[in-house]
């Protein structure tokens, strides 16, 4: 066997076994996903019985679906969810968007301030800090129980880490000659921003859509903290509705899961495209 050969036998080996180890940690995680998917057509006693079969002793059931949003109140925690999650998730895109934008295209000492300021706030807990929130907007100002306070608390935490994504992509991939041309067109700096710049930032905005839709939606900490009345609820606050002092329904609790999971999963399909853009947009320079 020549040496060409046997680089070539070795080559595929080891290409082999990478792709073994990457089907292999792949099923690691996406196992809890299975998990959901196979119990969630089980009836409870099936569940506790044998949770790793994929069919009870009695059968394969739907009920778990229609009990779990009557009880739960489906719809009306899916649009407090829904009407938060998109809000705030746009509310941080366009101010994050706008900061990344002034603070890379200025050099002033209050923008490298500001930029610092926000980068060592992200190492901050949110735990640190919830008990003096609720105490100042519940207790002085008398606005807790409202969509807009958890709406513009989820944009304060967030805007931050959106900033910083804003910020390097601006000042690494859009070249400052497209905004002096423009401006030479007769552009302000408003159309500048919103015509030029904006457009191209098409993958971070994907990228934090993502990133921050999924954490808005599964939130649980906030939300029950800001929101205490229950035509208020999101999803995962109206989920703990299933886990009883005494037992647990862990059907309607994965039909739950499930039915939380599906709009994200949608949202990422969705932006995927975008961001396997961003991410190979420079990859090759021509």
């Amino acid at each position: 066997m020549s040496d060409s050969e046997r680089a070539l036998r070795k080559k595929k080996i080891s290409h082999f076994f990478m792709l073994l180890l990457l089907v292999i940690l792949f099923f690691l995680f996406i196992s809890p996903f299975l998990l959901v998917v196979i119990n969630v057509f089980k009836t409870k006693a099936d569940i506790t019985s044998n949770p790793l079969g994929l069919i009870g002793k009695h059968g394969f059931t739907t009920k778990n679906f229609p009990e779990a949003m009557r009880k739960m109140d489906f719809f009306k925690v899916f649009g407090n969810s829904l009407i938060i999650t998109v809000c705030a998730t746009i509310l941080t895109i366009i101010f994050s968007a706008m900061a990344g934008f002034v603070m890379v295209r200025n050099k002033w000492v209050a923008c490298n301030a500001l930029f610092s300021l926000m980068i060592a706030s992200m190492v901050i807990p949110f735990q640190v800090l919830m008990v003096p929130l609720v105490s100042v907007y519940g207790g002085m100002f008398g606005v807790l129980n409202h969509r807009l306070t958890l709406i513009l608390l989820h944009v304060g935490f967030s805007v931050s880490m959106a900033t910083f994504m804003f910020h390097g992509a601006i000042h690494t991939n859009i070249p400052l000659e497209l905004e002096e041309a423009a401006y030479i067109d007769g552009c302000t700096r408003w159309q500048t921003f919103w015509k030029i710049v904006f457009p191209l930032l098409t993958p971070t905005i994907a990228t934090v859509a993502i990133i921050d839709a999924m954490a808005f939606w599964n939130d649980y900490l906030l939300p029950s903290l800001v929101l205490q009345k229950k035509d208020l609820y999101t999803i995962p606050i109206a989920t703990q509705s299933f886990y009883g002092t005494y037992s647990t329904d862990i059907g309607l609790v994965m039909a739950a899961l499930l039915l939380a999971m599906l709009p994200i999963l949608v949202l990422y399909i969705f932006l995927q495209k975008f961001i396997v853009k961003g991410v190979t947009s420079g990859a090759v320079k021509g």
